[in-house]
């Protein structure tokens, strides 16, 4: 098994055609416009839980989350029906869900996507909407691989490390994020400047 796809590539493939569509109507935002700024979230939630997983007690306590909230979780189409539905319920959970995953930076990662991606307020709205979409494609992914704590520790510990090797958007962002806990700050005039070369429409 030489390189697999990183999760958020094979979650993004997922998510092609009809539920980014669904997306996009619910922000507002253009297909294209939607689809960097998926692409830059997806790599954003995951390399955080990557990060909370590095702890023992973080990859327990997610480990536990998903077998109790998230295992036979819908397919991704009824997930999106339920949290595009308007039912409200989905948009509360994936609330709860981010202030788990971000802490006390969830206004620093919404406030960094919204600026970096041109979406604004609306990011917040956007990553409410994956998080719980992260979330049953890991319980998924738990379920199937037979995955312990440690082992799911693992995997988000390698989708991190890739994401911040891959760069891009999302990996600028999740560095901006870490390194409120260390060094060399990612400000985010960087980050505009990233963001502004990858939807400067040059495809």
């Amino acid at each position: 098994m030489n390189s697999p796809a990183s999760l958020a590539t094979e979650l993004m493939a997922q998510l092609q055609g009809a539920p980014l569509q669904q997306i996009a109507q619910q922000l507002g935002a253009s297909p294209a416009q939607t689809q960097d700024a998926v692409g830059a979230a997806l790599p954003l939630l995951l390399g955080t839980l990557g990060r909370n997983a590095a702890q023992p007690q973080g990859a327990m306590d997610l480990f536990g989350a998903l077998q109790r909230d998230h295992s036979g979780a819908p397919d991704l189409g009824d997930l999106l029906g339920s949290l595009l539905g308007g039912g409200g319920g989905g948009q509360t959970d994936g609330a709860a869900i981010l202030g788990h995953i971000f802490g006390g930076q969830q206004q620093r990662a919404e406030a960094g996507l919204g600026q970096a991606t041109g979406l604004g307020a609306n990011a917040g709205q956007l990553l409410q909407m994956l998080a719980p979409i992260v979330m049953a494609f890991l319980a998924k992914r738990l379920q199937s691989g037979g995955m312990d704590a440690g082992g799911l520790g693992q995997v988000l510990g390698q989708e991190r490390a890739r994401v911040q090797q891959q760069g891009g958007l999302g990996g600028g962002l999740l560095g901006s994020l870490l390194d409120q806990d260390g060094d060399g700050e990612v400000g985010l005039g960087d980050l505009l400047k990233m963001g502004g070369s990858l939807l400067g429409g040059r495809r």
